[in-house]
């Protein structure tokens, strides 16, 4: 057990005995809300950094744009191998060292990074790929604390948070935007007397002050903690004890591997549909964040220092759609909210291609509007896939989604990569990147909370889930 347990009381219950989860007290509560959202911020940093500075690779490493283009589409095969089996080992290791695992794996991709060689043809290039495949440890930090802040929030003794919790987690899952503008502002201020290396460099430091920060401060859920035990009992053939102690807190207890469990008849509707919308939504996240200096450079004819200056100012717009879309997903439910934004997405990065967008201040406003919508609902849907898988699933539930973003960008990478061949930027963003992200929004008209969620939420959250 971790010296940050939650003391879960682990004794055996008596018959019929309820019990109740300990709480977190406000002031642990604020402490798992900063540093997740910090600990977010700065693993989306070092992966924000890789599009950020593309061009500039592009150049140090004597890519054209079509390469490039590719580099990016075979890093998404190794991010998605990493990302994929993350999962798991969360569920096995804890929501606390989980974080640890992904935001120290961020660090040391980052460093990695800074130090690759360039010249040495296919070795340099096969470098890149395999080092910054790495980043899908960083990039599954997300899945983490989606996970850990549901089950904190659940629990606290802050009213507020436990009754708006998805307004609080979109605070958190703004990191995202964060990091790309500190990408995007670091990368104009250093970039052309540093170079790109020294970015990643940047990017180690405050990695590693966080993974110390999390192993001196945060503690590990209840929920894990039961969990941990329910497991142990299992394994020395106490299977009897193992589901009194769980019903004794009111949840259900499964000796069926965690990755299996997401295909139980009553998880693998919303497994299915929600890997299907993350597929097709990072269509348009992969062209128009991650990529997103490359689509102003190519299709709108932005300068790259312009460029960064409106991606500061776009991603700014951005951290403010998380706050709304968290918001919004309390009051009207965060499946309604998650269609409607990735619909309004897809129009305004059509409009943002078209000829009506021509000067920079229309580019910005619908490039900001487009990117409002597109990332702002994953404050509401990281939060719905983690209330809708049960505790000892959750974290593989939430990263298996969350790891098919990456074959997502490899489809879409292939496709846009093709169609910018064949035509231009402009025509392969529209096409693969905006429809992509208005029929991602389709898509989750889909998604149902099954009944086991359900009855594993704590009544405060049973309208938002039941209207989601």
């Amino acid at each position: 057990m971790s010296t940050q347990s939650s003391a879960v009381d682990l004794t055996a219950p008596k018959l019929n005995e309820k019990r109740r989860f300990p709480a977190f007290s406000k002031r642990d509560t604020n402490i798992a809300t900063i540093l997740a959202l910090l600990a977010w911020t700065i693993a989306v940093f070092d992966y924000g950094l890789f599009g950020t500075l593309l061009p500039a690779m592009q150049e140090s490493f004597g890519w054209t744009a079509t390469e490039s283009y590719a580099i990016n589409t075979w890093i998404a095969v190794g991010t998605a191998i990493v990302a994929f089996g993350i999962g798991p080992v969360i569920d096995r290791l804890g929501r606390r060292k989980g974080m640890m695992v992904t935001v120290g794996g961020t660090a040391i991709v980052s460093g990695l990074t800074a130090i690759i060689p360039t010249g040495i043809a296919f070795l340099s290039s096969g470098l890149v790929v395999l080092i910054r495949s790495f980043g899908g440890l960083g990039f599954s930090e997300q899945a983490v604390n989606a996970t850990y802040m549901n089950e904190v929030y659940q629990v606290t003794e802050d009213a507020k948070k436990r009754k708006r919790p998805g307004f609080y987690y979109s605070f958190i899952q703004g990191g995202w935007p964060l990091g790309f503008l500190l990408a995007s502002a670091l990368a104009l201020a250093f970039l052309p007397t540093l170079g790109w290396r020294a970015l990643y460099l940047m990017a180690t430091v405050p990695a590693v002050i966080i993974v110390w920060v999390i192993a001196k401060k945060l503690k590990e859920t209840p929920q894990f903690e039961l969990h941990h035990e329910l497991t142990r009992l299992e394994k020395h053939g106490r299977s009897d004890d193992a589901h009194a102690l769980a019903r004794s807190y009111g949840v259900e207890h499964s000796s069926v591997a965690p990755l299996k469990r997401i295909w139980e008849p009553h998880l693998r509707r919303n497994t299915i549909v929600f890997s299907l919308a993350w597929i097709f939504n990072f269509f348009g996240i992969m062209i128009f964040s991650i990529l997103g200096s490359s689509v102003l450079k190519n299709a709108k004819g932005v300068e790259l220092s312009d460029a960064f200056w409106m991606l500061i100012v776009i991603n700014l717009l951005a951290y403010f759609g998380y706050i709304f879309h968290g918001w919004l997903g309390d009051k009207i439910g965060r499946k309604r909210t998650i269609i409607g934004g990735w619909i309004l997405s897809g129009i305004s990065f059509a409009i943002m291609l078209s000829p009506l967008a021509v000067s920079p201040a229309m580019i910005i406003l619908t490039y900001g509007a487009g990117l409002f919508f597109l990332v702002g609902p994953y404050a509401a849907i990281q939060y719905f896939m983690a209330e809708c898988y049960p505790v000892s699933c959750r974290a593989t539930g939430t990263t298996f989604i969350g790891a098919m973003s990456q074959p997502g960008i490899i489809i879409g990478g292939a496709l846009f990569t093709a169609v910018a061949a064949g035509a231009d930027t402009g025509t392969a963003a529209l096409w693969v990147g905006a429809l992509g992200t208005l029929f991602s929004g389709l898509l989750m008209i889909a998604a149902k909370p099954p009944v086991e969620a359900l009855l594993e939420s704590p009544p405060e959250a049973l309208p938002q889930v039941a209207n989601a």
